[in-house]
């Protein structure tokens, strides 16, 4: 009897898993450059895949963004969504630049996690993020600068920053462009970086390069000069203006650069004075002189601590007619100013405003204060008298007893006060008893006579050295 062999009969199941896949668009920008900055910095993206289902609940898109040639090789993932938060197609996502970006040819590409993919790149934009969107100086704010001929000058961004001065250079990833003016709205390319060495005249400036964006990060201008001579003349700068505030401390003076320098005061030399910049907190007339190597140049300023400017529309003296009044006016740039006037000395206490009109001859003096902010006056002093007669000749003959008629010696206009004619009255000894360039017609104010009828003698002298002489008698 056979015996059964039994058969087993094995069923191998192969089990075959298809992962999903989904395919992403190429991104769509909503707009053609991106000019970022502190205060802006958000852009639109837009893109489509498919299909949606074959997403997880746990993928993310994320935006990689490419060097500024467009090359991904090291890109920088700028946004990242949540897991699961973009499951319908198409969708749109708002991202920021990194604050280096800087260039004319970056795109955008959109990858996924969940399943993997990357969508082809964007078109290629200008992006730049505007770190620095403020104007700031070069050389110390310095106006005018000059070189010796055959020889440069260089002109610098200045650096470090601060309150007054928002300098680039403090990122060092931004790059400037130096221009030379051709008019006063038109300009040329000259030159890259972070300086530039002028050969030839003219007025120059430096932007940052944000390419084709626009912004306020550009310099003042500095005219720049080849010297026409041996010594020529350049300006200086106040860091904290002219006129600045005493309370707010010391203001730097900036000369321009050279080889070596020395600073004045009033007309004096400041001992140990020899550096480019001069720090002081006194008003006065400065100047230095700065050697440039084969020349010179010398620069003067007017430096003032009030704070604020004032200006008055009269003279130092002022002749009225009789009967004739005039109103003066002050003009100042203080905040909340009062105004005090005074007359010979004494406060005028009706006049408490900008202007004052004038009816009576002698010394004024007006004083304006300064509130609010930098506390500080500024005053102006002028003098009021009654017109002189004008007569035709020169009077040989005076007699001062009193009754107002000829006594005093009164001469013509051409030699009187204000036109800088020397007079002189000598007595008969040959003593100086008048000797002025400031004659008033008031000869002989408080003078005793000890002679009967004495005689003087005059020697007027015009600004010209034209000369006239003769004598005067004093009758009782």
């Amino acid at each position: 009897m056979k015996k059964l062999i039994p058969i087993v009969l094995l069923l191998i199941v192969f089990t075959v898993s298809v992962n999903a896949q989904i395919v992403i668009s190429k991104p769509n920008l909503s707009f053609t450059q991106a000019c970022a900055s502190a205060s802006f910095n958000s852009y639109n993206v837009t893109f489509s895949f498919s299909p949606e289902s074959g997403i997880s609940s746990s993928n993310t898109f994320i935006i990689e963004l490419s060097d500024a040639t467009g090359d991904f090789s090291n890109a920088q993932t700028i946004f990242t969504s949540a897991s699961g938060s973009i499951s319908t197609s198409p969708a749109t996502i708002s991202f920021s630049l990194p604050v280096d970006t800087a260039g004319e040819a970056y795109k955008l590409r959109i990858k996924s996690t969940s399943p993997v993919a990357t969508s082809s790149a964007s078109d290629a934009f200008a992006a730049y993020y505007k770190v620095q969107d403020t104007p700031f100086t070069i050389n110390n704010l310095i106006e005018n600068a000059v070189f010796c001929s055959g020889d440069s000058y260089l002109l610098t961004i200045d650096n470090p920053g601060g309150p007054l001065n928002d300098s680039p250079l403090q990122y060092d990833f931004l790059t400037f462009n130096w221009y030379k003016e051709t008019s006063e709205t038109t300009s040329v390319f000259v030159a890259s970086g972070d300086s530039l060495e002028v050969t030839e005249s003219g007025t120059y400036f430096v932007e940052t390069n944000y390419g084709s964006c626009t912004s306020d990060s550009f310099s003042n201008r500095v005219t720049v000069a080849e010297a026409s001579s041996e010594e020529t003349s350049t300006s200086i700068n106040s860091s904290l203006g002219n006129p600045y505030c005493f309370e707010n401390g010391p203001t730097t003076l900036s000369a321009i650069s050279g080889d070596s320098y020395q600073w004045f005061k009033d007309g004096e030399a400041i001992d140990g004075a020899t550096a480019q910049m001069y720090i002081t907190n006194e008003s006065g007339r400065y100047s230095v002189i700065v050697d440039l190597g084969d020349c010179s140049a010398t620069a003067s300023i007017n430096l003032e601590n009030t704070g604020f400017t004032s200006s008055i529309d009269v003279d130092e003296t002022i002749r009225l007619e009789e009967g004739e009044t005039l109103v003066v006016n002050i003009t100042t740039s203080a905040t909340n100013p009062t105004f005090q006037w005074l007359r010979d000395g004494n406060s005028l206490p009706s006049a408490s405003s900008n202007s004052y009109e004038i009816a009576e001859s002698g010394n004024y003096r007006v004083i304006i204060t300064q509130n609010i902010g930098c506390a500080s006056t500024k005053e102006f002093v002028f003098r009021v008298t009654e017109q002189f007669p004008d007569v035709a000749e020169i009077p040989n003959l005076i007699s001062p007893n009193g009754d107002d008629i000829n006594d005093t010696w009164i001469i013509p206009q051409q030699f009187t006060s204000g036109t800088n004619t020397k007079v002189m009255i000598l007595n008969s000894q040959g003593k100086i008893v008048l000797n002025t360039n400031d004659y008033e017609n008031n000869w002989p104010a408080n003078l005793n006579f000890k002679d009967i009828n004495p005689v003087y003698y005059y020697i007027i002298t015009t600004s010209n050295n034209q000369t006239r002489k003769g004598s005067i008698t004093v009758v009782k």
